[in-house]
């Protein structure tokens, strides 16, 4: 059976996850960052503690820390009985075993967990989501998309994936999404419309193969720039 998740769960990467998956430079971090769904994901506080300049929207934050928290434990129980069931579409070189990757998981949610009242008086993690952005047009010079655009293809609509494009293109000179299969290891369904309609609308975009594979075949990032 294929990986299947009925919602959008609350699940965060580490920091240099975070660096190979989008394939970031230090010059990347220097700029100015949106993160689009990071959830409890350990970059946000990483980053800012390293003198970075980034803010995470996501409607988990919402909830305080204790309930994201309670949101974090039913999610780990999900994640790692699927995980465990599906082993073979899995890349077990860097992270050896799901146990392993429990542990990662769980470190990386618990940084952001010490990190999110300070961040959130500090207007660094803000409750929202796409395909609607309370942000002015050009506000950062990089947006990422980690683990929601296209790995959820079963549950969001190509309207949904074109509309949240285009507003983190508006607030963004440049957008990165990672990966490009949905939850299924299948390639996203969207992806040529996608495409077709952004060069249609003369944006750049390059399908960018990243140092990180988790998902077997999954180390592939699109990149897309303002208008040329």
């Amino acid at each position: 059976m294929a990986f299947t998740l009925d919602k959008v769960v609350p699940w965060g990467r580490t920091f240099d996850e975070y660096i190979a998956m989008f394939d970031l430079s230090d010059d990347d971090l220097k700029q100015r960052i949106l993160g689009c769904g990071d959830g409890p994901a350990a970059f946000n506080a990483e980053l800012t503690r390293r003198g970075g300049r980034v803010i995470s929207i996501d409607p988990v934050y919402a909830f305080d820390c204790e309930q994201i928290s309670s949101r974090i434990a039913e999610t780990y129980d999900t994640v790692l009985s699927q995980l465990n069931q599906n082993r073979e579409d899995y890349v077990w070189t860097s992270i050896t075993s799901v146990e392993e990757l429990g542990r990662i998981r769980m470190a990386a949610m618990g940084s952001f967990l010490a990190d999110y009242e300070a961040g959130t008086d500090e207007g660094r993690y803000i409750e929202g989501e796409l395909p609607t952005l309370p942000f002015e047009n050009e506000s950062f010079e990089l947006a990422l998309s980690s683990h929601f655009l296209f790995l959820y293809s079963a549950h969001l609509s190509t309207d949904f994936h074109l509309q949240a494009l285009q507003e983190m293109l508006r607030v963004a000179r440049e957008v990165r999404v990672f990966p490009l299969l949905a939850l299924d290891g299948k390639s996203s369904p969207y992806m040529e419309e996608i495409l077709k309609y952004l060069h249609e609308n003369g944006f750049d975009t390059e399908i960018r193969c990243v140092s990180y594979e988790f998902q077997q075949g999954g180390n592939e990032m699109l990149v897309i720039k303002g208008k040329s």
